[in-house]
């Protein structure tokens, strides 16, 4: 991509990694690449990188709004909202990467977007693997217990992706429900990313162009 840009003639580019919560395994490693694409051309352009945009109120309005209609749009009442955000060992937690942090600021600034009580929503962390220790709750371990808890009807959005993949349609809609089903829950929803709908499109074109201002 970088040398179709240099073939085009572009003198700035602005780096968007499309993770709202940063983290080194995810936006630290796209910028990454892109720099070391960057470092094997004697081309080098003007480049900025856009900040991680986990509390930026137009991405906290249009994600609750996302959360808001599609709670809305459901056939049941969820007992309790999961934000599962995807997993990182807590060593990286340890070393000072921001990402725990910045996850529950999405979930606290969605749910005071909504003025909803805290005992509506919650964080998870999910795609795990390996033996060592990831950041907790774990959202399979926690859906296999909240039937347990009189808690039988959840609704379930991905706030860490931008758009769905495999790890929110089949790990999380389709694992994740089947898990949630078995223990006891009688009612589960998974609500989709943002993907390319308008409010999610009108984001990121907001976010862009504040990023680009100014660069003359």
């Amino acid at each position: 991509m970088l040398d179709k840009l240099q073939q085009a003639g572009c003198q700035k580019i602005l780096l968007v990694p499309l993770y709202p919560q940063y983290s080194a395994t995810t936006t630290a490693t796209a910028n990454d690449k892109a720099f070391e694409a960057l470092g094997a051309m004697r081309w080098q352009p003007a480049v900025r990188t856009a900040p991680a945009y986990f509390d930026d109120p137009k991405y906290v309005e249009v994600l609750a709004k996302s959360i808001s209609d599609g709670v809305a749009a459901l056939d049941f009442v969820p007992d309790l909202v999961i934000t599962s955000y995807h997993g990182m060992p807590v060593e990286y937690l340890e070393r000072g990467d921001p990402y725990h942090c910045q996850c529950h600021k999405t979930t606290r600034l969605v749910r005071e977007h909504l003025g909803w009580d805290e005992s509506r929503i919650m964080v998870t962390f999910q795609s795990r693997f390996g033996p060592t220790k990831w950041l907790e709750p774990y959202t399979d371990v926690t859906l296999a217990a909240l039937p347990g808890r009189g808690i039988k009807k959840v609704a379930i959005p991905a706030p860490a992706f931008s758009a769905d993949c495999i790890e929110t349609l089949e790990e999380i809609a389709m694992q994740g429900k089947e898990t949630f089903m078995q223990a006891g829950g009688e009612q589960f929803a998974y609500i989709p990313c943002l993907n390319d709908s308008p409010d999610g499109m009108d984001m990121i074109e907001a976010m862009v162009r504040r990023e680009l201002a100014g660069w003359l």
